[in-house]
């Protein structure tokens, strides 16, 4: 027998791709951008092409329209004839949002969430603790404890005692909903800056994280303007701003009504926006003040956010924007929730958004 023969590896090149695959990729964020409109991303896809040369000779344009419709992504096949995303398109976009923001995460077990609490049968971890009297002995860490009895009482005569003994700790798993709440008020796109496409991205990777990775929890998605009210997770990339005010009382208290059909003990709110409340509802009529932080509007919110504290209902507040005037606001409303807020640019969204998941997911809300 020879053995084996062993050649150099050539790893593939990263930035190698298909023409279709290298469009793709930019026609996605494009149709994330124009809130789903495939006409508006195809055309300005086509400006890029001609401006930037991301086409090559024997791959136009018109090669990739037809490979999207022959390829499921797109559809022109109604009544107008006009593009149309096929829910292959939805699914890409939440799983291109998700590698984005999150990274790539492997599929784990159903409703697996991490809690401060221990117990039998639950998943180890790599913490070490203290033997304690009524711990499982199949939870004895056994090469830590005879290297602590070695250490305590030496070779020569060896014997272990009850000091000597480490467990490993584990975590008892729960299942947890959660709804996001979204601004899409008129400010959201104010100032020359978009802050509803990272706001979308955001929920959309949420939304893949928690179906793949923790398909036993809930996530309600709904926005708020003027009103508020539910979507659907596959409407989110078509999700557009307003010409609305922020009605922050009215997405609570939806919130609150999507969290009473839950059954999960374990209940949060994350809400991203980037102004202070500046209308709420009377009966059949707005009160709005866009010009400051109305004591009337205030005084209902900072209620209701009372009120869900009373609920054990943390509210996580993710404001885009670094305005002192709004940070106060922000303030007095997270202390009287007892909740968490988090200032960010548009960059730094997703990692707050998925680290402050992770951590909830290591405590009884």
């Amino acid at each position: 027998m020879l053995g084996y023969r062993f050649s150099q590896y050539v790893p593939p090149n990263p930035k190698s791709g298909t023409d279709f695959d290298k469009l793709l990729k930019i026609f996605m964020q494009l149709v994330l951008i124009t809130a789903g409109n495939v006409a508006e991303a195809l055309q300005w896809l086509t400006e890029l092409g001609k401006q930037y040369q991301i086409t090559s000779p024997n791959y136009g344009i018109g090669d990739f329209i037809e490979q999207l419709k022959r390829d499921g992504y797109i559809t022109d096949d109604n009544q107008k004839g006009e593009f149309k995303l096929q829910a292959k398109s939805e699914q890409k976009l939440r799983q291109n949002a998700l590698e984005e923001i999150f990274g790539k995460l492997k599929k784990g077990k159903g409703g697996e969430h991490g809690t401060v609490y221990s117990g039998r049968g639950d998943e180890q971890t790599t913490e070490r603790r203290d033997y304690q009297f009524g711990d499982s002995p199949e939870n004895i860490a056994v090469t830590d404890s005879l290297r602590n009895a070695q250490i305590n009482h030496g070779f020569d005569n060896f014997f272990m005692t009850e000091n000597d003994l480490e467990v490993m700790e584990s975590e008892m798993k729960t299942q947890t909903s959660t709804v996001l709440m979204i601004d899409i008020s008129h400010s959201m796109i104010l100032y020359g800056e978009d802050r509803i496409t990272p706001a979308k991205q955001v929920a959309m990777a949420l939304a893949e994280l928690i179906t793949k990775k923790y398909p036993k929890d809930t996530l309600d998605i709904l926005v708020f303007g003027d009103d508020a009210w539910p979507i659907a997770i596959k409407d989110l990339p078509y999700l557009n701003v307003g010409p609305y005010h922020t009605n922050t009382v009215a997405g609570l208290e939806l919130a609150m009504d999507e969290l009473r059909k839950r059954k999960n003990p374990n209940k949060q709110i994350f809400m991203i926006t980037d102004g202070k409340p500046t209308c709420i509802k009377e009966g059949i009529r707005y009160y709005k003040n866009a010009f400051g932080l109305d004591p009337k509007i205030l005084g209902k919110t900072l209620t209701l956010a009372g009120q869900l504290k009373k609920l054990k209902i943390p509210v996580t507040t993710f404001m885009i924007a670094s305005d002192p005037y709004l940070k106060q606001f922000v303030r007095e409303f997270t202390a009287a929730n007892n909740g968490n807020a988090y200032y960010s640019g548009l960059q730094g969204l997703g990692n707050l958004v998925f680290e402050d998941f992770k951590k909830n997911r290591r405590k009884k809300l």
